[in-house]
């Protein structure tokens, strides 16, 4: 096997390329795949301690929905600020996690955010009861600066972890943690909290969770290959090998090079409409279905996680069919992650227009619809999710705070806007021109997306601080 290694990249001849393959088929379970497991949990607790609040405020302000007395219940008057308080915190962490994460390492930065993360969700019910809505407030921000965390991280790990040739996959089952979050809090949180438990009990079981998985992390979570103590030479050179990891370099952050890279403006872009048209589609439709086509999607459990449940097992489909297409040079890496990207925008955009013109004797189409589309969003994760990686292994999670960090705002804004424009929730003609304008912002996200997009490492993926100016720094 012959190597030609270079600062960021490794040429493999016709025969390496064969034992490349190899080393991936022999290790069908490696570290890197219990790695992976491990973010999957991750990303599955921190949604669901992210969205359990979403389901508990109900009860929190309905003694009808429990069959215990003694549960206590508020009538809280600001319920959306109560809401929209974890992207507070959640937006200012974005850039300074990236930053800190490599400076510092990955791995017990997410030992003490996932720590604060679990404890601030554990200790909302005393807040409620001794600070009202204001010590819930106070939750959920911590709840968000330590979350803020978690994208950059682990999009820095998979930058270590995530050969090429699996990058799809890998980063797909990673996400998908979030997805499946979803899936399995809203219905359980909805059942304790109408069981004689109580809603505080709810908070109580993802904070656990969430403290259990810092517990794990600490004994089989590590930064990167070398670090690990029980992998195999083979699994360590087949990694770093592939992702053409030959030394630790002291490496700076190259922010200018970054900001006029419009392959970064590409993600940028991605992630706004995504972000825009994701919090309409998921959070803003069962609203319409229920004010509009008198049919309430959250009173069904299945049918509530349904699209969540799409977008899970679809995204499996679309990453390993893209790993496929780029492994067998069918189609190149760029081309591949712009062509599931517009699975990705460009379906949920036209099922945002359907829906804006079906009338109340289609309401189960619509629901078949929303199911469509969540699936359709799952082509996403192997579209503009791993586009970092792709870029730039060294500074991905940096890249991920940028983009995500930037378009979060929109998480906070979009439901803002549906407010200002439908002032009657029962008006058709308004809610259309929501759909209009999110199946817009798709469209145009897209485009954006198809026309600077790359699946190319850039160059300064790896520039190197000055030699000199780093001599001189010792010296003084």
């Amino acid at each position: 096997m012959k190597l030609y290694c270079c600062s960021s990249s490794i040429k493999i001849d016709d025969q390496s390329n064969n034992n490349q393959v190899a080393v991936s088929k022999e290790s069908l379970l490696g570290c890197r795949h219990i790695q992976m497991f491990l973010y999957f949990l991750l990303m599955m607790y921190s949604y669901c301690m992210r969205s359990v609040l979403s389901v508990a405020i109900v009860a929190m302000n309905d003694n009808s929905t429990t069959l215990n007395p003694d549960v206590p219940v508020y009538h809280w008057t600001d319920q959306s600020i109560v809401l929209s308080a974890f992207f507070w915190g959640y937006i200012i962490c974005q850039v300074p996690a990236a930053h800190f994460g490599k400076k510092y390492g990955i791995k017990w930065i997410l030992v003490g955010t996932t720590i604060v993360d679990s404890t601030a969700c554990i200790t909302i019910p005393t807040m409620a009861n001794n600070f009202g809505s204001k010590g819930v407030m106070l939750c959920r921000f911590t709840q968000g600066l330590a979350q803020g965390f978690l994208l950059p991280s682990i999009h820095t790990l998979l930058g270590h972890w995530a050969p090429p040739s699996e990058r799809s996959r890998i980063g797909t089952f990673a996400y998908a943690g979030s997805v499946f979050g979803n899936i399995v809090s809203m219905p359980i949180t909805g059942l304790i909290c109408s069981h004689w438990m109580g809603w505080p009990f709810s908070f109580y079981l993802w904070g656990a969770f969430g403290l259990s998985w810092s517990l794990i992390w600490m004994f089989f979570g590590f930064d990167r290959p070398k670090c690990h103590t029980n992998i195999s030479q083979k699994e360590k050179d087949y990694i770093e090998n592939s992702l053409g990891q030959c030394g630790e370099p002291q490496q700076k952050i190259p922010w200018k090079d970054i900001l006029k890279s419009m392959p970064v403006w590409a993600l940028i872009v991605s992630n706004l409409g995504v972000n825009w048209g994701s919090s309409v589609l998921l959070t803003q439709t069962p609203t319409y279905l229920n004010k509009i086509l008198k049919f309430d999607i959250r009173s069904n459990a299945a049918l509530s996680a349904a699209p969540y449940l799409a977008m899970w097992i679809l995204s499996f489909v679309f990453s390993t069919v893209c790993d496929l297409l780029i492994n067998k040079a069918w189609m190149s890496r760029g081309n591949a992650r712009k062509l599931f990207h517009s699975i990705g925008t460009l379906c949920p955009a036209l099922g945002l227009l359907s829906i804006g013109f079906i009338t109340e004797d289609q309401a189960y189409l619509s629901v078949g619809i929303l199911i469509l589309v969540g699936g359709a969003i799952g082509a996403g994760f192997c579209g503009f999710q791993v586009n970092h990686i792709d870029l730039s292994p060294n500074h991905s999670g940096m890249l991920m705070a940028l983009s995500n960090g930037c378009t979060s705002i929109f998480s906070v804004i979009s439901p803002l806007v549906v407010q200002f424009i439908v002032t009657d929730q029962s008006n058709q003609s308004q809610w259309r021109i929501i759909f209009m304008m999110s199946a817009v912002v798709y469209i145009i996200s897209d485009f954006f997306f198809i026309a600077f997009a790359s699946g190319e490492v850039q160059e300064w993926n790896s520039k190197l601080d000055d030699p000199e100016k780093t001599e001189n720094k010792h010296k003084v």
